[in-house]
């Protein structure tokens, strides 16, 4: 590789940051990936691993393989720890450092309890596969205990699965996991009927799917009741622990309760020590640079980022993947000449959300649809986003099974440290 080249060193290698390496092919640069996990993940499915639908190496992929044609891009496993911008070097924690010319910070969110992060072992988030696995571990191991627990309220407090937070990945967990409950494990069981497991989505909004028309939130609502949820609305969770959750004042006795309520950036504007909004995303310049070093740009969930109407650009994969896509552009754009400055325009594609295995709702602005149309629809949008016609054969034949029979063939108890599972 020319070490002379134009050196673009890009932190993750998610949605945003792949797209940005994608765009740069055959652009006079070499280009540093740096991860902390091996493999891209595609998060919009990743509810999927966690409820027993699919296999994590369905919609993983290891970077190296992803990125093996390129011979001007270097893959490193390893965690950044901070960033000397007047040095222009990434810090890495086992106390090496790599430099370059252009810095891309594309690293995603976590998930964020609201200043209660004591919550977070009794309610894991949904962000990676470590997640998705040992909330599967959650869900399972709970009609398994059920099994074998005698005293009848005790048996109901591990029938009783809680989602906190009722937006897509909520509204998706919810539908999934009672579909779960009563389709798919109905009749494996002796001494208890999955089909009484109580699934409870809680919203401290007053609709789930606060970003979706209203008409769309109210058909979602009703979808999840017909499947057997209880949607809880206005009254937010104000403790949690690992007998159940206090929500309106009430306390609601539950042994699996799961996180969908809020995610937090990366610590990336800690290590540029740059200003940052509430959830941590910094705040950053119309072209996606950082204030004050037009030589780092922010993408994807790390960004804080207006649009015209006055909301911030959302935090979902089109958009990453069309702000890796504008770097890209602008650092061709300088390495020819032109340093004008270029702002980013985002460009919504619409909202999508599943509820279940048969209803979706899905709002484009021009048209929006719901029902087993919208499923489809929602369904043909993820196989094509897929990265290879492998994934896209298995993950189709996956929800075909899924779709004809009810059953879910990812229904492994793996092992874990996970002591509150």
């Amino acid at each position: 590789m020319d070490e002379a080249k134009h050196h673009v060193v890009v932190i993750g290698a998610g949605f945003g940051g792949l797209e940005l390496t994608r765009a740069l092919a055959g652009a006079p640069v070499r280009i540093t990936m740096i991860d902390k996990r091996n493999h891209h993940l595609f998060q919009p499915l990743l509810y999927q691993v966690a409820t027993t639908s699919l296999a994590t190496s369905e919609i993983a992929w290891p970077i190296r393989h992803l990125l093996r044609k390129r011979k001007d891009v270097t893959t490193l496993l390893g965690t950044v720890s901070g960033v000397d911008r007047a040095g222009k070097r990434v810090l890495l924690e086992d106390g090496s450092s790599v430099a370059y010319d252009t810095l891309v910070l594309a690293t995603g969110a976590r998930h964020a309890y609201f200043g209660h992060d004591e919550w977070e072992p009794f309610a894991p988030g949904l962000k990676t596969l470590e997640d998705a696995t040992t909330i599967r571990r959650r869900i399972l191991l709970a009609f398994e205990e059920a099994e074998r627990e005698t005293d009848p309220a005790k048996r109901q407090a591990l029938l009783t699965l809680v989602i906190v937070g009722g937006g897509p990945t909520g509204v998706e967990l919810a539908g999934t996991i009672v579909e779960l409950a009563h389709d798919t494990l109905r009749g494996e069981f002796r001494n208890i009927d999955t089909r009484q497991a109580r699934v409870v989505l809680i919203e401290a909004g007053d609709r789930i799917l606060a970003n979706f028309a209203p008409e769309l939130s109210a058909y979602a609502h009703k979808a999840l009741e017909r499947l057997g949820v209880s949607v809880e609305l206005g009254r937010a969770v104000t403790q949690l622990d690992d007998e159940g959750v206090v929500f309106g004042g009430a306390h609601l006795r539950a042994k699996t309760i799961l996180w969908a309520a809020g995610v937090a950036a990366s610590p990336a504007a800690e290590w540029l020590g740059a200003s940052a909004d509430r959830a941590g995303r910094v705040l950053i310049e119309p072209d996606l640079t950082v204030p004050g070093s037009p030589d780092i740009f922010v993408i994807g969930d790390t960004a804080h980022l207006l649009r015209p109407d006055g909301k911030p650009v959302p935090g979902v994969a089109p958009a990453a993947k069309q702000q890796g896509k504008h770097v890209a552009a602008t650092i061709k754009a300088r390495l020819a000449g032109d340093n004008t400055p270029r702002p980013f325009r985002y460009r919504h594609d619409g909202d999508l959300a599943t509820i279940g295995k048969r209803a979706a709702a899905i709002d484009f602005g021009w048209i929006k649809l719901t029902g087993w149309l919208a499923w489809w629809l929602w369904g043909i949008a993820h196989i094509y986003f897929l990265i290879d016609f492998r994934n896209r054969l298995a993950v189709s034949l996956s929800w075909l099974w899924i779709y004809s029979t009810g059953q879910r063939s990812a229904r492994l108890i793996t092992q874990g440290d996970d002591d509150k599972s």
